[in-house]
């Protein structure tokens, strides 16, 4: 019965509210991850075996525990982003609306699953590394799927999805750790997250344009 509710309640879904709930989550999302991985977790433990996370964990266990809450806060959110974009998507290509969808929820998925071995010391950082590295794989194709399908689309601009073509093979260069110089690095980066931000913004701006 809740199933069938819940498969009642995509389909009862427009296009036009999910393409605001994507912004809407995407942002949120966003703000999760910076804080998460940028604040929570920047320098928290040294490579090296788990006897070091043992200690760092036991000196202020607090960390792990909110980097997980914000995991799982990041997987709800990006579950959420992959079923309005299978929304949004689906009068294009309902199989490709789909693959988007999933390989969204993969990515959350991974990151939080990383997060909690980390946690529960399962994994060393350098293990932690792995598992995230994993997440990434799965959040290229994401995107590279994302934006194939806003190509063959014929309600979103195409620009936007050359833009998150290129992003998406953008992370080959971070895949094989290639050294690149600095303002190389930095336009990497603004390209990556330019593409999915101006995408968000462009749904939620623009999402009464879309199919009814």
């Amino acid at each position: 019965m809740r199933l069938q509710f819940f498969k009642k309640s995509i389909a009862g879904t427009s296009p036009r509210t999910a393409a605001l709930v994507v912004g809407i989550a995407f942002f949120v999302s966003l703000i999760i991850v910076t804080l998460v991985d940028d604040v929570i977790l920047a320098n928290f433990v040294i490579p090296g075996d788990t006897s070091a996370l043992a200690r760092d964990i036991e000196a202020d266990p607090r960390i792990l525990l909110f980097a997980s809450i914000g995991y799982l806060a990041v997987l709800v959110l990006d579950a959420t982003i992959g079923l309005a974009l299978y929304v949004v998507l689906k009068p294009a290509s309902k199989r490709l609306a789909m693959l988007v969808g999933t390989l969204r929820i993969l990515y959350a998925g991974t990151l939080t699953v990383g997060v909690l071995a980390l946690l529960l010391q399962i994994v060393d950082v350098n293990g932690y590394a792995s598992i995230k590295l994993l997440g990434y794989i799965f959040f290229a194709a994401h995107i590279l799927a994302l934006g194939y399908v806003v190509l063959v689309s014929e309600y979103i601009p195409k620009s936007l999805g050359a833009w998150l073509v290129v992003a998406s093979l953008s992370y080959v260069v971070f895949f094989i750790d290639v050294r690149l110089p600095e303002w190389i690095a930095v336009l990497t980066m603004l390209t990556m997250a330019g593409a999915e931000i101006a995408l968000s913004i462009w749904l939620a701006v623009k999402r009464n344009s879309l199919p009814r």
